[in-house]
């Protein structure tokens, strides 16, 4: 019988290794909305809103801006070394 084979590294594995703290500040926009207090009154209004419902666009300005930032934070870099063996950079050649 045969050894089986090594599985060969994958995309999903590589994207595992991302470990950054910066990927913590995702919660913020999954957890504030879920806070009571903050929307749980009428005013102060907003071109004649009630807090609740201008509050759900703030909402989404918190999720946009912190996925942007964490984004930004962790993307690789041009000239950063690559984890992967086979990668190699257009001047390596």
């Amino acid at each position: 019988m045969a050894a089986p084979e090594p599985e060969a590294p994958t995309a999903s594995r590589s994207r595992a290794k991302d470990h950054s703290p910066w990927n913590w500040l995702l919660f913020i926009p999954i957890v504030v909305p879920l806070i009571p207090v903050f929307f749980n009154a009428d005013s102060p209004r907003f071109l004649g809103f009630p807090r609740f419902y201008w509050l759900q666009l703030v909402y989404i300005l918190l999720g946009v801006a912190t996925t942007t930032l964490v984004y930004q934070m962790t993307k690789k870099r041009a000239g950063a070394p690559s984890d992967g063996p086979g990668d190699t950079a257009a001047g390596d050649r």
